[in-house]
């Protein structure tokens, strides 16, 4: 089990499976959404414990098209923790406890600020894959 929750301890969920990936992304929208390094996630997995009625959701505009979730009374980031997929990611930073999972790759490295530093050495694509 992999538990996860906010910075106030409002919003709390499980995995019941290990995350299936991970990977960091460098694009200034996820820099700002406080997202860059995601773990995906199952849905069937998804258990909440507490606090959905706390997870706000922000509808972007074109070009983008991935709807990002957070706390309404913290603010942490939840990535697409709504999402109907089978799959999608959220914040690494959320789990309580390690995942087990090292970052897998990294994805707009082209928008990566020179202050960011990449210091391992997963695979780097200038945009999406």
């Amino acid at each position: 089990m992999y538990a996860a929750s906010c910075c106030s301890g409002a919003v709390a969920f499980t995995a019941s499976g290990p995350p299936t990936m991970m990977g960091t992304c460098h694009c200034s929208r996820c820099r700002k959404l406080g997202a860059s390094t995601i773990a995906f996630v199952r849905r069937d997995d998804l258990h909440w414990q507490r606090g959905q009625e706390h997870v706000a959701q922000y509808q972007p505009e074109a070009p983008y098209t991935y709807a990002r979730c957070f706390c309404r009374l913290c603010g942490t980031a939840l990535g697409e923790i709504l999402s109907q997929a089978d799959s999608f990611p959220i914040p690494a930073n959320v789990f309580d406890g390690d995942i087990g999972l090292p970052n897998q790759f990294h994805v707009y490295v082209s928008e990566k600020p020179e202050w960011s530093v990449i210091c391992d050495g997963a695979p780097q694509y200038a945009t999406a894959p």
